[in-house]
């Protein structure tokens, strides 16, 4: 009989060991994933301790979500086209001598306010009274030659009547009254020339408006050709505003001028909270912009207190339309989706529903419903991402920009 003894346990070998080993854990992993999985939710939220998680796993109703809720209303919308301006006076002048001399004197103050036909400064007159004078002389040395060939003419017609002339010589001679009869339409257009330039002596302001810094001095000569010019004058009262709008919204607002219809425009600060003139849609340009995809308009303004500048930057509001009765709900509610825009629906029994809607032109916080939403129906404007059809909400109080009674 032999006396060695079975094998045991322990002389096993360690490739089987480490084998049975990475088995077990594999087991107990499974376990737990499988407890992980018990304990989560219907709706993907993990269960937490308390009544309500043992309510969810005992087959109970889930948490309702807080969400903030706003009711759609019915309201007044103004459709306006907001952009960026520039202030432009209507008209524009630099005032410059349309005759060569001395300055003598200037009757003007830097940044006066003058109206058309203002004298604002005189050059020396006394070359153009000078020519003004000769021209006179010789329009009275040609009206004596004239009168004496008239009475030449007169003898020269009794003569030829009496046979005692040539036909020949009376024909020079009206010849000669002719000549005299042109000679003074060109001294008279010498008169009006020399009477020209010395009315252009007193230079007087072409517009009304502001003038600028003095460009010249007394006492300087200065010539027509001279491209500084005396001073500049820029018409503030009324005054325009350019501004651009993209070429989709063009079609709407030239309906609007081919109709006839006045456009209200306001002018603000750069901030957007100050206004700082209203007035009116003057004109459009004939053509669109390739380069930026802009139609460029220009907006009239009384400027009666001076508000706008030249080359000021200025914010603009074109009002477009008004609708009296559009819904409106915050533009918070509205969500977006590869299939348009949409808003969750809260019903009666306190659950949501997504709704597809057509929306509209915003107004400040709040946005247009073309179609899909009635005034009174109640919208969720916060939390939407936790949202899922039939999930159960519970409104929450929100604080909203420009809120109103609709809003809880």
């Amino acid at each position: 009989m032999s006396d060695s003894a079975p094998p045991s346990v322990a002389a096993e070998p360690p490739r089987r060991r480490r084998a049975r080993r990475r088995l077990y854990w594999v087991a107990v992993a499974l376990l737990a994933l499988g407890a992980a999985v018990v304990v989560w939710l219907p709706d993907g939220a993990p269960a937490a301790d308390g009544p309500g998680a043992r309510g969810a796993r005992g087959g109970g109703a889930a948490a309702p979500v807080p969400v903030g809720v706003a009711t759609a209303r019915s309201g007044r919308l103004d459709i306006h086209l907001d952009a960026l301006g520039t202030v432009v006076p209507l008209a524009g002048v630099t005032v410059r001598s349309r005759v060569d001399g001395q300055l003598l004197r200037v009757n003007f103050t830097e940044g006066q306010s003058v109206r058309a036909g203002t004298l604002l400064a005189e050059i020396d007159p006394r070359p153009f009274r000078v020519q003004l004078e000769q021209a006179k002389g010789q329009l009275a040395r040609d009206q004596a030659l004239l009168a004496n060939a008239i009475a030449d003419q007169k003898r020269y017609k009794i003569l030829l009547a009496q046979d005692s002339i040539a036909k020949q010589q009376l024909d020079a001679q009206d010849s000669l009254v002719r000549q005299y009869e042109a000679a003074l339409q060109v001294d008279q257009g010498a008169i009006d020339a020399a009477q020209l330039q010395l009315d252009y002596a007193r230079i007087t302001a072409p517009i009304g408006g502001r003038l600028g810094l003095r460009l010249v001095d007394p006492g300087n000569m200065i010539a027509a050709s001279d491209a500084t010019g005396i001073v500049t004058i820029t018409q503030l009262e009324p005054i325009a505003a350019t501004f651009a709008i993209p070429e989709d919204r063009a079609p709407a607002v030239l309906a609007k001028l081919r109709a006839g219809l006045s456009l209200a425009v306001e002018a603000r600060d750069r901030a957007g909270r100050k206004l700082l003139a209203s007035g009116r849609l003057l004109t459009a340009d004939n053509q669109i912009d390739p380069e930026t995809g802009t139609l460029k308009l220009k907006a009239e303004f009384p400027n009666a207190d001076g508000a706008l500048y030249p080359n000021q930057f200025v914010n603009v509001r074109l009002h477009l339309d008004t609708r009296p009765d559009a819904t409106l709900i915050p533009t918070a509610a509205v969500g977006r989706s590869q299939q348009g825009a949409y808003v969750w629906v809260l019903d009666e029994a306190g659950k949501v529903a997504q709704r597809p809607i057509e929306p509209g032109p915003e107004q400040g916080d709040d946005s247009s419903v073309t179609s899909g939403l009635a005034p009174g129906e109640r919208v969720v404007i916060d939390g939407l991402d936790r949202l899922r059809a039939g999930t159960q909400v519970e409104p929450v109080a929100r604080t909203q920009p420009g809120g109103d009674g609709g809003r809880s």
